[in-house]
C-alpha cells in the first residue's frame, strides 16, 4: 500500500512538472492585444489556418490511407523500401524541408516553373501552404495508420473476402470500423503535425500567414501581449482532438 502511494505522489510531481508550462498562460504579460501590429491579422490568421490544414488534412487521409493499407498488408523486400521513404518524410528536419521544398519547387525547378505558367505560384501561396503541410504530416499518418490497420486480425478480412465483398467494401465493413480509433489517432497526430508547423512554413510560405507564423510576426512587432490571445486559439484548435481521441481509446479499452 505504501509503495503504491509512492508511485501515485511520483506520478503526480511528475505531471504537475510536466503541465506547468501552461501557467504562463497566466503571467502577466500586459493587457492582450488582439492584432498585435496588423489589424485584422489574428483573425485571418485563423482562418487560413483552419481551412486550409483542413484541406490539407483530406489530401494527407486521401493519399495516406491506402499507402497504410498496403504497408500493413504486403510483405517483401519492396515494403522496406517504402517504408524507408515515409520514415525519411518524418524525420526530415523541418527548416531543412522548407528550404528543399523552396528549391524542388522554385521558379528555377521544371515543376515550378510549369506551375507559374499555369498561374499557380509554388511559394508564398495557399497551394504552398497545403503542400508543405502535407508533406509535414502524410508521413506521421501513415505510421500511425499502418499501425491501426495491422492490428486488424487478416483472417477477418480474408473471410470477408470469401463471403464475395470487394476489397473496397473490406475495408469499410470490416478493417475500417475495427481500426477506427487507431486511425482517428493517426488523423489528430498528424492535424497537431500540420496545424501547428512553423519551421518549413514560414519558408515556403510566409504569406498567407497561418497560427505559427502570424505568432512569431506578432512576437517580433508588439511582444507576447499581442501573441497570448493567438497562442490561446492555437492551444484550442491543436490539443482537443488528440486529447479527445485518446480518452476514447482509453475507454473502449477498459
Amino acid at each position: 500500500m505504501r509503495s503504491k502511494w509512492i508511485n501515485r505522489l511520483a506520478l503526480a510531481a511528475f505531471a504537475i512538472a510536466l503541465l506547468y508550462p501552461l501557467a504562463g498562460l497566466a503571467a502577466r504579460v500586459g493587457p492582450w492585444r488582439w492584432d498585435g501590429g496588423i489589424p485584422g491579422s489574428t483573425g485571418a490568421a485563423v482562418r487560413v489556418s483552419l481551412a486550409l490544414t483542413a484541406l490539407a488534412i483530406a489530401i494527407v487521409i486521401a493519399i495516406g490511407t491506402p499507402v497504410a493499407w498496403y504497408l500493413a498488408r504486403h510483405a517483401g523486400r519492396d515494403r522496406m523500401l517504402w517504408e524507408a521513404a515515409v520514415l525519411i518524410s518524418v524525420l526530415m528536419p523541418p527548416l531543412a524541408l522548407g528550404l528543399l521544398l523552396s528549391l524542388a519547387y522554385g521558379p528555377a525547378s521544371a515543376i515550378g516553373g510549369l506551375l507559374m505558367r499555369l498561374g499557380v505560384p509554388a511559394s508564398n501561396s495557399a497551394t504552398a501552404f497545403v503542400v508543405t503541410q502535407v508533406y509535414v504530416s502524410v508521413g506521421y499518418y501513415i505510421v500511425a495508420a499502418r499501425a491501426a490497420i495491422a492490428a486488424v486480425p487478416r483472417e477477418l478480412e480474408q473471410t470477408a473476402a470469401l463471403l464475395g465483398l470487394a476489397p473496397a467494401a473490406v475495408f469499410r465493413r470490416v478493417t475500417f470500423p475495427l481500426a477506427r480509433l487507431g486511425l482517428a489517432a493517426a488523423v489528430s497526430i498528424a492535424w497537431v503535425r500540420a496545424l501547428g508547423e512553423f519551421g518549413a512554413v514560414i519558408v515556403t510560405a510566409y504569406y498567407p500567414a497561418g497560427i505559427p507564423v502570424q505568432i512569431w510576426v506578432n512576437l517580433q512587432t508588439a511582444g507576447m501581449p499581442a501573441v497570448m490571445p493567438l497562442l490561446v486559439i492555437f492551444l484550442l484548435t491543436a490539443l482537443p482532438l488528440p486529447w479527445l481521441v485518446h480518452l476514447l481509446a482509453q475507454a473502449h479499452d477498459a
